[in-house]
């Protein structure tokens, strides 16, 4: 994918591909056979989904404020771990992508966690040779749902596996660390929606613009595949609530004109919805520089 950028009103928008990775499609289409789901999406000989991890640079041009929303997994796991989930840096990765829009670590403000599942966060923190620990943005804040950062630190067994030590434990030490409730604004324009089914607290920066909206979908969405409501990822905790957030976030979307941007498909960026909450349909597909 290329990196695009747009103005929207007070906000500088900018693409940033962190790399690539592969899930079990069974993992991610949960209940769904794979007569289904690969109708619509390849696997590999290990049954494995490509997905990207590309997350969104927000400037705001009335704050000054450099937000990145996620920063993908990053580089400090080893081969095992990289094997397992097909790491692939090869086309663009966090740093290169800042550096392509003007950026470099330093000018990051606020980081802004979706959630802190390994994908979503691990980007944050390095690891030099000598084992230790530093924060890739170290001037910035670091800001996750209270409810997230409670379930983060203390996961329930299912979820433990996606909460990783050397992620989060540099994350605390660093004091760095701010929690947000529901309606949680970071300035004019800039609030979240609070969804809980893939795992509790889980905000979706949502950015308005006059009469023009984007959300960033993170998991509610993973990728337009999952459009059907009952297509509900494995990791999802609580599947059913899940559903009942896709519904509410779609009505809105349609509703309201909404823009999805679309962390983990590896084919679409942005997306418009029509039709209705209970059976979505994309109404146009682009990316930033389209609008």
């Amino acid at each position: 994918m290329t990196l695009s950028s747009a103005q929207f009103d007070n906000f500088r928008l900018f693409t940033m591909e962190t790399g690539t990775f592969r899930l079990d499609g069974g993992s991610i289409f949960g209940v769904v056979p794979k007569t289904l789901w690969a109708q619509h999406v390849a696997c590999d000989e290990q049954n494995r989904i490509q997905l990207t991890a590309r997350v969104l640079l927000i400037h705001s041009t009335s704050s000054g404020r450099v937000y990145l929303i996620d920063s993908g997994i990053g580089h400090k796991f080893n081969e095992k771990f990289s094997k397992i989930y097909g790491l692939d840096f090869s086309g663009h990765t966090l740093m290169s992508s800042l550096e392509y829009h003007g950026f470099q670590a330093t000018d990051i403000t606020d980081v802004v966690f979706t959630h802190l599942h390994f994908d979503h966060c691990g980007g944050a923190v390095l690891r030099n040779s000598e084992g230790e620990s530093s924060l890739a943005f170290p001037k910035a804040r670091h800001w996750v749902h209270q409810e997230q950062w409670k379930n983060a630190r203390n996961p329930n067994e299912r979820e433990a596996a996606s909460f990783l030590p050397e992620n989060l434990d540099p994350l605390e030490a660093s004091g760095q660390i701010h929690l947000v409730e529901d309606g949680h604004q970071y300035e004019p324009d800039f609030t979240i929606e609070v969804v809980d089914g893939h795992t509790p607290g889980q905000q979706l920066p949502l950015l308005s613009s006059g009469d023009r909206k984007l959300l960033f979908a993170a998991d509610l969405l993973p990728t337009t595949a999952h459009l059907p409501l009952p297509w509900v990822m494995g990791f999802d905790t609580r599947p059913l609530l899940t559903l009942e957030d896709k519904k509410r976030v779609f009505a809105r979307c349609i509703h309201e004109n909404i823009l999805l941007y679309l962390e983990h498909d590896p084919y679409h960026e942005l997306i418009a919805l029509g039709n209705s909450a209970h059976r979505p349909n994309i109404t146009w597909a682009g990316t930033l520089d389209d609008l």
